[in-house]
């Protein structure tokens, strides 16, 4: 048993990180990074953000990390045939992370999460045929291992995406199955000594909710589509199958897993696709205790809560996240900027009476399966999309950020249209027009309100550096992904919210964190926050920077102040 609270973690890395506390920081009046350290107070002001003397947390410190969710196959391409590939990503990691903290010019993420890498008839690649291969449009094994070679050269921790509860209707397991199902006579029943994979799926002679028909009085369970039918998870070899898959990845070195729908592991039997998932976990843990776990449990907070009872690290916090979450009803103004602070603690609590030893949050935005957040707001100039990023950001425990949030991308719809392909430029005579993928062949064309990657480089103003400054204001500050939230109620109320965040039995790295959810300025009163001294980082999403002063917070419209006793 360890120490480890939700969204915290007291062990030695903690302490690395707070060896290396960050010191002082300006980056064009949108963020601010002052006087981090203990008796370091130098201030240094550039258009660029030199980062020279910046020490933030990294991904050896903790599981509390930054992630970036990647769709290889609209991210980077490396070949010209308009498909993004392994190559491709590894050329662009130091767009992610360059490993080298005195530097600015990539995002600061600590951990990816690529999306499935299996051979796959679709484009999405969730309906694997080989569990234990590569796509031949991402590459080969051999790419996948340069790739996770040069992640962790950089301190970037790889996980990747495990779709265990179904395959391709195109897997072997699936193709020899129906086959020797369809031969069967009438009256004959299946006989696994003659087809052991007859097992490992779910047939019936007569027609059900969820099944597909295969032939004659024949049909199968596919509760998703007919191209993916659902794995028989009680059948012991299935489990064997899966233990030799999860330990092939484990042993080419990947550093956790995604688990797709663990919800859907056994239709409406909960407390079964608990304890599978349990299984899954044990099963990964017994061969590496630091390997993380993750789980896509798509439902209400208080259904996906009660996953943290399988021991498995986190679940992604759905209750936060799209178009009518938390972070975007307050943005939006459906919602008290209070409610925001309110969620946080409540869901604390709710995982820590679950799992104090073991949760670990996983907030997030959006995802592969949501429309980009860039829709949520009309007449946006981005201010809003920058705030709502940020707050997902100031969450505790294992942030996600989907690729391309950081630039404001656009689409909604059908799936395709939020996997398009990354812009990196829209310039044909860039050097960056190379890597542009064509994206999903059935997608729409969606115009890019905010700009390309290499437009928004060169804006101090843009959502791609507002990302960057969150990412490193959240890297340099334990406590705002460990810690434990506390309300200041003067401080919270309509438009602003102002809390505490504080790792338990460490003192002296806490903060204060106060956020203006309204478009004005606001002066707010410190009297119950006084020990709070000093304003540490800010985020802002123009010129005007907060001020504290005489007991006084001045915060202007959007902004986000950090502040430090």
């Amino acid at each position: 048993m360890n120490d480890r609270k939700i969204g915290h973690s007291a062990g030695s890395g903690f302490k690395k990180a707070k060896m290396r506390s960050a010191m002082a920081l300006f980056l064009a009046s949108t963020f601010v990074l002052a006087g981090c350290g203990k008796d370091k107070t130098k201030t240094m002001k550039t258009q660029n953000a030199s980062l020279t003397e910046y020490g933030g947390l990294t991904a050896e410190d903790n599981k509390e990390r930054t992630c970036y969710e990647v769709f290889v196959y609209s991210f980077a391409d490396s070949d010209g045939d308009g498909i993004g590939d392994l190559k491709g990503l590894t050329k662009k990691l130091d767009y992610i992370n360059d490993g080298d903290p005195k530097t600015t010019s990539d995002l600061g993420c600590t951990e990816i999460w690529t999306m499935p890498v299996f051979p796959s008839p679709t484009y999405h690649k969730y309906d694997a045929t080989d569990f234990m291969d590569i796509d031949s449009q991402y590459g080969t094994m051999e790419d996948f291992e340069a790739l996770l070679s040069e992640c962790h050269k950089r301190g970037i921790k790889l996980i990747i995406d495990l779709p265990l509860n179904h395959t391709s209707n195109s897997h072997p397991w699936f193709t020899e199955a129906a086959t020797y199902i369809s031969s069967l006579k009438e009256g004959e029943k299946p006989d696994s000594s003659k087809c052991k994979y007859v097992d490992y799926y779910n047939f019936q002679e007569q027609a059900h909710s969820g099944y597909e028909h295969l032939s004659g009085d024949w049909y199968y369970e596919a509760r998703f589509w007919s191209g993916m039918p659902d794995l028989n998870l009680d059948e012991p070899q299935v489990k064997e199958e899966i233990k030799e898959i999860l330990y092939f990845w484990m042993d080419k070195g990947v550093d956790g897993f995604r688990l797709d729908a663990v919800t859907s592991y056994y239709t409406e039997e909960k407390d079964k696709s608990i304890d599978f998932t349990g299984w899954v976990n044990d099963t990964v843990k017994a061969k590496n205790p630091d390997a993380y776990i993750v789980g896509e449990a798509w439902a209400d907070q208080s259904i996906y809560s009660e996953y943290y009872r399988s021991g498995a690290d986190s679940f992604f916090d759905f209750g936060f996240s799209g178009q009518d979450g938390v972070i975007a009803s307050v943005v939006r103004g459906a919602k008290k900027a209070s409610y925001y602070a309110e969620q946080l603690v409540k869901e604390e609590e709710l995982y820590y009476e679950i799992a104090p030893d073991t949760a670990i949050n996983a907030p997030f935005y959006t995802n592969h399966d949501m429309a980009r957040s860039a829709g949520y707001y009309a007449y946006d100039d981005g201010s809003k999309a920058k705030l709502a990023g940020a707050m997902n950001l100031l969450a505790t425990g294992n942030a996600f950020i989907y690729y391309g949030e950081e630039l404001g991308m656009r689409g909604s719809g059908k799936d395709e249209n939020k996997r398009l392909a990354f812009p990196w430029t829209t310039d044909s005579s860039s050097e960056l027009s190379s890597l542009v993928c064509r994206g999903p062949a059935d997608a729409d064309k969606v115009e890019q309100k905010y700009g390309s990657f290499e437009e928004q480089e060169k804006d101090e103003y843009s959502i791609y550096n507002y990302y960057k400054n969150a990412i490193r204001i959240r890297n340099a500050f334990p406590a705002i992904s460990k810690g434990r939230t506390e309300i200041i109620d003067s401080l919270t109320g309509d438009k602003t919210c102002g809390f505490t965040r504080k790792i338990e039995g460490i003192d002296g790295e806490d903060v204060l964190i106060v956020i203006n959810t309204g478009e004005d300025e606001v002066k707010l009163d410190m009297a119950d926050a006084s020990e709070y001294k000093k304003l540490a980082a800010f985020l802002t999403v123009a010129k005007d920077a907060p001020k504290l002063k005489s007991g006084k917070l001045t915060l202007p419209g959007y902004g986000i102040a950090i502040l430090t006793k």
